[in-house]
């Protein structure tokens, strides 16, 4: 069984609706049959692409990547929230029941 090629503009097309839409990359594997690392190589692959050469691609990269920054801390800050929510939840219907 071969590697399988793939078009440099597929990649791209992929990476960016990971990146940019907000495609998760489990449904971009799924929906493209592709194995989840090979999205994953890709993506950074045009990070490091991004970096060293940032005229070749869309002017708003680095505004990109600190938001897509940003917001992954935001998701992290919320899930831990909710993880105590949950805790706090949980304790004070203990609490009731007794």
């Amino acid at each position: 069984m071969g590697k399988k090629h793939y078009e440099k503009s597929f990649k791209e097309k992929l990476v960016l609706m990971h990146l940019k839409d907000g495609r998760t990359i489990n449904s971009l594997t799924k929906e493209y049959q592709l194995g989840q690392g090979s999205l994953n190589l890709w993506i950074k692959q045009y990070r490091k692409e991004c970096e060293n050469q940032p005229s070749s691609h869309d002017s708003n990269n680095s505004a990109l990547f600190d938001e897509l920054a940003a917001l992954r801390k935001k998701t992290e800050e919320l899930e831990k929230e909710n993880r105590f929510l949950k805790k706090a939840a949980a304790f004070f219907a203990k609490e009731t029941g007794n």
